[in-house]
């Protein structure tokens, strides 16, 4: 290991110790109450308040989606990890060839369905403005909400769009019933005219609060395990869902999780989102308050059959390393998960799975490493995953295996540099 990695660990235990007791202070003052009715503040405040700065507790891959029709509300549920006050969301044209114009956006809480709860959904602004319009390519932060949002809140991001023509920016594997309708409804509570549900999030690709200085969050960089497909749908079974509910109960400084799974990535060629690589930057480096990369790719350009070889593999996952820790952050990698069985699969995808494996698990460059494969994998054949935690295709973990890799992460190694 560098001499580097030895002071960025040396500095790093320092860190935890201090940061895991002001994390307990923090966490026992955390709001753990409903989004406040207080009014919505139109004035940013301090980017660093005395004690206190921005961190993600929500976040979703952007990509290319099809094109989004004008004059339409969307309702966007998603789940909350780390608890704290003035939220802000960030919407992205990031995909679109347009401008797109967000006439007016509302932020409250789930009851059931596309119903919200009384009293909760507030209008949020930006720059003091009601509405506002995004470029092609660009993203828009939110003026910040005054009040309390609690940890694990199901929060509702209301959108009523005008002007999207062309590709639209969003995250199509939600795993989330949404919901959209004609005409402008973003600031009804009730779910009577919400009658088009959908299974993607739109323009949506992040929510910030503001908490301790001690506290931060992980970004889980990933692909279809981690964006959750085939756990089951509105209940927040993905494994990063598991981990943030542990987060919470931990004494730890790390509480936020954002999720920036796309079912299909790859580490080294774009095709199901940009890849790893080239959207390291968008999709992780850019959220505040991050501490901690969790990266979990490779399956797919193994069983791709592209002639991607174990080494471009590993200088891949080296640059991402680099890049992460050049910005100041821990980077956790997991092995790659078995998956013989699957279509794909062959002896010779499984000799490149295993010498990447061998890469993290034994090569030191990586903060901390959580085997996923030794988790998942049969007893009676380490090829295969457990049929416990398989959902039939013998790919993708269930609810059982997505809790069980949540459960198989060390908190400790989040905060370890």
């Amino acid at each position: 290991m560098s001499a580097a990695s030895y002071r960025r660990r040396a500095v790093g235990v320092v860190s935890a110790l201090i940061m895991a007791v002001c994390g307990l202070l923090a966490t026992s003052a955390q709001a753990q109450e409903p989004l406040s009715q207080a009014p919505a503040s139109t004035a940013a405040t301090p980017a660093a308040a005395k004690g206190k700065h921005s961190v993600v507790t929500w976040g979703a891959s952007a990509d290319r989606q099809s094109a989004g029709p004008a004059d339409r509300s969307y309702r966007l549920i998603v789940r909350t990890s780390v608890g704290g006050t003035n939220m802000r969301i960030r919407l992205s044209n990031a995909f679109g060839e347009n401008p797109v114009t967000f006439e007016s956006a509302y932020a409250g809480l789930q009851k059931q369905g596309a119903e919200l709860v009384r009293g909760s959904n507030r209008q949020l602004s930006f720059g003091g403005a009601e509405s506002v319009t995004v470029p092609a390519g660009e993203t828009v932060l939110s003026d910040p909400l005054s009040g309390k949002l609690a940890a694990q809140s199901d929060l509702v991001i209301s959108l009523y769009v005008t002007g999207a023509q062309g590709p639209t920016t969003g995250h199509g594997m939600a795993m989330q019933t949404n919901y959209a309708t004609a005409g402008n409804h973003a600031a009804e509570e009730g779910a009577a005219n919400w009658t088009d549900p959908m299974g993607s999030w739109y323009w949506l690709d992040a929510v910030h609060v503001e908490t301790s200085t001690a506290v931060g969050s992980v970004v889980a960089l990933g692909d279809s395990i981690t964006d959750g497909w085939q756990s089951s749908t509105d209940l927040n079974r993905r494994w990063p869902d598991y981990l943030s509910r542990r987060l919470q109960k931990a004494d730890t400084p790390v509480k936020g999780v954002a999720n920036e799974g796309i079912s299909g990535n790859k580490v080294l060629a774009d095709g199901a989102g940009q890849s790893a690589l080239n959207r390291l930057q968008r999709d992780v480096l850019s959220h505040p308050g991050v501490r901690t990369v969790f990266l979990f790719e490779g399956v797919n350009d193994i069983k791709a059959h592209s002639g991607v070889t174990a080494q471009d593999m590993i200088d891949g996952y080296r640059k991402i390393i680099e890049q992460a820790h050049a910005a100041g952050k821990c980077v956790v990698g997991s092995t790659v998960a078995p998956f013989k069985g699957w279509y794909e699969w062959d002896a010779a995808a499984e000799s490149v799975r295993l010498e990447i494996n061998e890469f993290i698990r034994e090569s030191g460059e990586l903060d901390a490493v959580t085997d996923f494969d030794r988790i998942l994998r049969s007893p009676y054949d380490h090829e295969r995953i457990s049929p416990f935690f398989d959902n039939g295709d013998h790919l993708h973990p269930n609810d059982k295996g997505m809790a069980a890799m949540a459960d198989a992460v060390d908190i400790g190694s989040l905060a370890s540099c």
